[in-house]
């Protein structure tokens, strides 16, 4: 498993990122309403249940985050609105979390679902726990007619000896009446390492900002991801007290390129699992 790591955001050099905004869901409940219209309410039409034990676990725009629906004005197309559904399986007992996340695309004025992609698996956690989903839809101009949108999911174990942050983020594309992942899953921040819980051990941190190319393969442009890795080697003094000793940070530099089908992942950057 690659131990990356806490402080941690992601930088897009020459796209403008912008985070979703739960405002944005509007009347939720009429939004899950339309899109699942088999799903039952609860009686005070904060949460679904869809058959047989799938459950839409928060539509209030306070909800906690991950598992509450998420929504985000598509600036690229400020006539769509992004949802994301969490459905979580409520009768699983062998994970802290189960389930999927459905991608919507819906007509803001009339709320029709006009296109939808279901991504089996991404609300699974256990040991290493869901913290946060946004939406990235910083303007990512994959080709003259594409502008991608991202998901942003993020994971963290909270240990006092062996803490672990990581941050995934997966682009998805409208192209003609179909949605479909072109990215699938790549880190784009993280931290990690091991210390002995007082002082002594070793931390890494790593940050990767995105920037589209003038090149391009087969007819999306090419995605350069520059990685800058931190590293430090605290230890306790003779006077007992903790110093830092950052080592020297790392650069690399990877340029994505799509296949036809969706840009190539380097191993380096590839999400758990993947």
């Amino acid at each position: 498993m690659r131990i990356l790591l806490p402080v941690f955001f992601l930088c897009l050099t020459s796209l403008s990122p912008a985070k979703a905004a739960a405002g944005d869901c509007g009347d939720a409940a009429a939004l899950v309403q339309q899109a699942y219209p088999k799903a039952r309410k609860s009686a005070d039409g904060t949460s679904f249940t869809l058959e047989p034990h799938t459950s839409i676990a928060s539509t209030l725009p306070e909800s906690e985050a991950p598992f509450g629906l998420i929504c985000k004005i598509w600036p690229a197309h400020v006539d769509l609105l992004l949802v994301a559904v969490p459905l979580i399986d409520s009768a699983n007992g062998d994970h802290l979390h189960v389930g999927d996340i459905e991608l919507l695309i819906v007509d803001r004025n009339t709320l029709r679902v006009r296109q939808r992609l279901l991504q089996p698996g991404l609300m699974t956690d256990d040991a290493i726990v869901i913290e946060k989903v946004e939406f990235d839809t910083g303007r990512y101009a994959l080709a003259p007619e594409v502008t991608a949108f991202g998901l942003s999911i993020e994971l963290a174990h909270h240990s006092l000896t062996a803490p672990f942050t990581e941050t995934d983020l997966r682009l998805y594309a409208l192209t003609g009446d179909t949605l479909r992942v072109v990215l699938d899953g790549l880190v784009v921040a993280g931290s990690g390492g091991d210390s002995d819980g007082n002082c002594a051990g070793y931390f890494h941190s790593s940050q990767v900002s995105l920037a589209i190319s003038p090149a391009s393969h087969q007819g999306y442009h090419d995605i350069t991801a520059v990685e800058r890795t931190n590293t430090d080697n605290p230890s306790p003094d003779q006077n007992g007290e903790c110093q830092s000793h950052p080592g020297k940070p790392v650069k690399r530099t990877y340029r994505l390129r799509y296949d036809g089908s969706r840009y190539a992942v380097p191993a380096a950057l590839k999400v758990m699992g993947l």
